[in-house]
This record gives C-alpha cells, structure tokens and sequence, in this order.
C-alpha cells in the first residue's frame, strides 16, 4: 500500500480518515489536470484536438466538484465556511474572512 499520501502511519488512520485522504488526493490531481488542459488548449492550433481537449476539460471540471462534494459533505464546518465565499459576489478574501467567522 502507498503511504505517499498519508503524513500518519496508515495502520494508525481509520477507513474514513484513508477515505477523506484519497478524495483529497483525487481532487488535487483534478486541478492538477484542469490546468493542463487550460495550458494545451492555449497553445493547440488544431479545431479539433482543441474541441476534444475542451469536452475532456469538462470532465475534469465534473470529478473535480463531485469531489469537492464529498469532502464538504464530509466537513459540515468546512461546508459551511465554502457557502459564505463560493458563488457569492464582493471581495473574496472579505467572505472568506467572514465566513471563517459565521462558521466558528
């Protein structure tokens, strides 16, 4: 088993705790690779590479919320600080810091 993603022992984490890890895992590698694609399609002069690249964007953008999901449903805090910053208009660092604060 790999313990590249694990900063404890991981005979020591319990299911759940390996499962937020994995998850937090997946959604880096998510964002790793929608960068990659905003980069390729940048550059690709193709219409048609471009086309595919932009359909396999999409995907990427679909993994990366349905993980993000997961994780917020697995953190009511976590959910409830993201509610007071994504989706809503004004400063973003002001929600953030207020939403830190609504959430406790």
């Amino acid at each position: 088993m790999s313990t590249d993603q694990y900063h404890e022992p991981p005979q020591e984490l319990s299911a759940e705790v390996r499962t937020f890890a994995r998850m937090c895992a997946s959604l880096s590698e998510e964002a790793e690779a929608i960068g990659w694609y905003e980069q390729r399609m940048a550059v690709e002069q193709d219409p048609v590479a471009k086309a595919i690249m932009e359909n396999s964007l999409g995907e990427e953008f679909k993994h990366f919320s349905m993980e993000l999901e997961f994780l917020m449903r697995a953190k009511p805090k976590w959910r409830e600080t993201a509610k007071g910053i994504l989706f809503q208009d004004g400063d973003i660092v002001a929600n953030g810091e207020a939403a830190e604060e609504a959430a406790g």
